[in-house]
């Protein structure tokens, strides 16, 4: 476990870009129609995003990033550190940070860098950008999350085609010296790391003509070695066991603060209304995206306060309980108050 806090950063903004591509999982074709039905009301996932091919999770981010910079008024000089966030890179090699960094019109001093995580991506991803900015002096910096997952996921995969969407988000920190601290708790076991996982196409297991044979597991579910590989059960099990425990701790080590809205990751529906009810929380404080969003991974936060809590987020101080949770195993907390943010409106790219 890993509890700490980090004062003297603040949220100035969030925004989101989904492509423009909607696809209904009452259309999908992997599925029969009871099936479909079933599924949308376990998971809430209804429709998805999906990019279209050459379109990667950099571009989404991208514009994301240019319109909040323009909304805030930024000097893209002032801009020091630029954190990308995603499982689905440009490129193996280089960073794709460093690549976003050019595009965006950064400095040259602009410390550049990737994170690999996924469905908690985006609260490591704020820990690492906020702990760099704390102590430079009305430093300004930039969170970048999100994945195109439509990428790594076979289509005769009936057991994850109907949850993936892709999605990209950009988020604006700076160093205050009057702001609240925010508050992490965060936790790992790599014992499930074969629960969600691509296994080959790394340097573990090179790509040969053998991972590209596709192999029929089971009804409705065929792929090759260089999809993605989702234990649904598994990831239930955990979800439902490890992350109340860790949002649970975070509140009693920080009983003054009491968010009114927590922002879970979107993983499926029965999945964070089991979190609510082991919280013993009122389900209407935990906003969804899932419904028209689908699972965006990493961006599934910062989606969700872009499409959900927009108007509230810009108006007042909002305390918020913000919680990731899948790949690695990997997951994590934290306590913010956020006051009069910027957020565009969505992005459709």
């Amino acid at each position: 476990m890993a509890q700490f806090s980090i004062p003297n950063v603040k949220l100035q903004g969030v925004a989101a870009c989904v492509p423009q591509q909607e696809v209904s999982n009452f259309d999908c074709a992997l599925l029969e129609e009871k099936e479909r039905k079933l599924f949308v009301k376990t998971t809430g996932i209804e429709n998805r995003r999906i990019a279209a091919k050459g379109v990667c999770a950099s571009d989404l981010c991208e514009r994301a990033a240019q319109k909040l910079i323009t909304d805030l008024g930024w000097n893209k000089n002032e801009i020091s550190v630029l954190v990308f966030v995603t499982q689905t890179p440009d490129y193996i090699t280089p960073a794709t940070a460093i690549l976003l960094q050019e595009k965006l019109g950064l400095s040259k001093s602009c410390l550049a860098f990737d994170i690999n995580l996924g469905c908690s991506g985006y609260v490591y991803g704020l820990s690492v950008a906020a702990a760099m900015l704390q102590n430079i002096p009305n430093g300004k910096g930039l969170l970048l999350v999100g994945d195109v997952s439509s990428a790594c996921i076979s289509a005769e995969d009936k057991s994850t085609v109907p949850l993936f969407s892709d999605a990209g988000s950009a988020t604006a920190i700076v160093q205050d010296n009057n702001a609240s601290s925010l508050h992490f708790n965060l936790e790992n076991d790599g014992k499930g790391f074969e629960v969600i996982m691509i296994p080959e196409g790394g340097y573990r297991n090179p790509i040969t003509k053998n991972s590209l044979k596709m192999i029929a597991v089971s009804k409705g579910i065929s792929r090759n070695s260089s999809h993605l590989i989702l234990n649904g059960i598994d990831i239930f099990n955990f979800s439902i066991s490890e992350v109340p425990k860790n949002i649970q701790k975070l509140l009693q080590s920080h009983v003054g603060i009491v968010p009114e809205y927590f922002i879970l990751h979107q993983a499926n529906k029965i999945i964070n209304e089991t979190i609510a009810d082991t919280l013993k929380i009122d389900y209407e404080k935990f906003p969804s995206s899932l419904k028209n969003y689908g699972n965006t991974s990493s961006a599934s936060i910062p989606l969700t306060l872009v499409t959900q809590l927009s108007q509230q987020l810009k108006l007042k101080k909002v305390n918020l309980l913000l919680s990731g949770f899948g790949v690695g195993l990997s997951w994590g907390s934290v306590l913010l108050a956020t006051e009069e943010l910027t957020i565009p409106d969505l992005i459709n790219f």
